[in-house]
């Protein structure tokens, strides 16, 4: 069982796995042949007036968190299919972001990672 995080403008690895892109927006810059997604899950984005709101300030990253679970806590059809996936084979989420550490991709994979462990998946 692995989820794993990456931007999307880093290489594409076979140790990637299943690559699954986590933004509303396309990355800026990026072709989409050169992205080597398996799946563009605008789904499971934050909503667009999230997105605006947090804007990557880290001040705002524990509350963005929560409002985004809240959202993801309604869309559980389209996630869960991510966690059966990763139950068996890993998962890697993109995101464009310059953040690294305060971005959609992290808090998704802390709230999978959160319902898996919770559920008796890891």
């Amino acid at each position: 069982m692995s989820i794993a995080i990456k931007r999307v403008y880093e290489p594409f690895a076979t140790s990637d796995g299943y690559r699954v892109l986590v933004d509303r927006v396309w990355p800026r810059g990026l072709k989409k042949e050169d992205a080597a997604l398996d799946i563009w899950a605008k789904e499971l984005a934050p909503s667009t007036a999230l997105r605006k709101w947090f804007g990557h300030e880290p001040a705002r990253w524990e509350a963005f968190r929560h409002r985004y679970a809240t959202e993801l806590d309604a869309r559980a059809s389209f996630w869960q299919p991510l966690v059966t996936r990763a139950e068996r084979h890993r998962v890697t989420l993109l995101f464009g972001a310059k953040d690294e550490e305060h971005n959609q991709a992290v808090a998704l994979k802390m709230y999978l990672d959160s319902w898996m462990k919770a559920n008796d998946l890891r």
